[in-house]
């Protein structure tokens, strides 16, 4: 992968860019969190069951949860260790990846969703712990795959607080959903091979000591190289050539000599 271009010091502009993308970042992450809350509250002060917008997988009338489910929770103590973990991963997808993420997070929630429909156990899946599996994988895999200072960072930071969440793809407690989990991470890892090149890479700064690498190795370059033909000095010019005269240079010969 080609290296990223060098970077200025920052200044007044790319500080103001960077802090708009950041609130950007987390308006959108706090936009999804609210809607988990709004639905959860509505449905608990109106007394709803909204077991009929869960993922009833194979089912027809179930097919609706595809886009739904994510915004129901089975109780406040899901939903409460669903609220964090979503939020955090959502800011860090939108700061660090905001075009590749408009087109991850519906991938994920919708494919997440679907593979749950056609292949989960006969029951009644909620929650939206599915798609923050997936911001998961999506946010570590980026990282891999675009090796970039920020893209290696995030996904550090993800990997050392949520890492867990590679062990709750795999059976576990018959309580949890880890269909939802596994055709989540899934969806992330795709979408995170399919779009980790839609994004440009960060800018980098240039350090000194690089700067004095590079100018050592042009002196040493141009020292190997050949000079120009009009940089040689010209040790000989031959005959003058005179203006308006003879350019011939004349032979001498002996007169009694035949020419043949």
């Amino acid at each position: 992968m080609d290296s990223a271009a060098p970077m200025p010091d920052a200044n007044a502009a790319a500080i103001r860019r960077d802090r708009n993308r950041v609130f950007w970042a987390v308006v959108g992450a706090l936009g999804l969190v609210a809607g988990i809350w709004l639905a959860w509250l509505g449905a608990w002060l109106l007394g709803w069951d909204m077991d009929d917008l869960g993922i009833r997988p194979r089912d027809v009338h179930g097919l609706i949860g595809i886009v739904t489910a994510p915004f129901v929770h089975a109780s406040f103590e899901h939903l409460m260790s669903n609220t964090l973990p979503m939020g955090l991963l959502a800011a860090f997808a939108l700061y660090a990846y905001p075009r590749a993420t408009r087109l991850a997070l519906p991938f994920i929630w919708i494919v997440s969703g679907v593979g749950v429909w056609l292949w989960a156990r006969p029951s009644i899946h909620v929650g939206i712990s599915g798609i923050a599996h997936g911001l998961m994988f999506y946010l570590f895999f980026m990282g891999l795959l675009r090796r970039d200072r920020l893209g290696i960072a995030i996904a550090l930071t993800v990997f050392f607080l949520y890492g867990g969440m590679v062990m709750t793809v795999l059976p576990r407690d018959p309580q949890v959903s880890f269909e939802y989990h596994f055709f989540g991470a899934l969806a992330g890892a795709i979408a995170a091979f399919v779009w980790h090149t839609r994004d440009p890479e960060p800018p980098r700064k240039r350090y000194s000591w690089e700067i004095e690498e590079e100018e050592a190795k042009t002196r040493s370059d141009s020292e190997l190289e050949m000079p120009s033909p009009n940089d040689v000095p010209v040790s000989w010019d031959g005959p003058r050539r005179q203006v308006g005269g003879d350019n011939v240079v004349p032979l001498r010969r002996d007169p009694d000599q035949r020419l043949h």
